[in-house]
């Protein structure tokens, strides 16, 4: 009986484990509204406290985020990874922003079209 109890209690909680862990994917309706929300917070003078501020709120988003979401919030936070740090590699840096740049036209598509 005692074995019987400890496996039930294991699997209760190996379940109750990975429900814990399961996130759903969001609709990209809601994918476009976090990622508005978060992108608001970027001011005009976009300075690096700031970029990493925005970033960082978007960066939870990244693994739930719908399918066609997905590659624009990963070329926004990968732009705003690169510009943040203390010396950006231009090279890189001018890369991303074209991906950035592609990235923005596909939100306005999703997101406002």
């Amino acid at each position: 009986m005692k074995k019987l109890t400890t496996v039930l209690i294991a699997a209760g909680l190996i379940a109750s484990a990975s429900a814990c862990a399961a996130q759903p994917q969001l609709t990209t309706a809601e994918t476009c509204d976090r990622v508005g929300v978060a992108a608001a917070g970027i001011p005009s003078n976009q300075s690096k406290t700031a970029t990493t501020r925005v970033a960082n709120a978007i960066r939870p988003l990244e693994p739930v985020a719908s399918t066609e979401m997905k590659p624009v919030v990963t070329a926004i936070l990968e732009f705003m990874d690169e510009q943040s740090k203390e010396s950006p590699d231009e090279a890189k840096l001018a890369e991303l922003g074209q991906a950035y740049q592609e990235a923005g036209t596909k939100y306005g598509e999703l997101c406002r079209g």
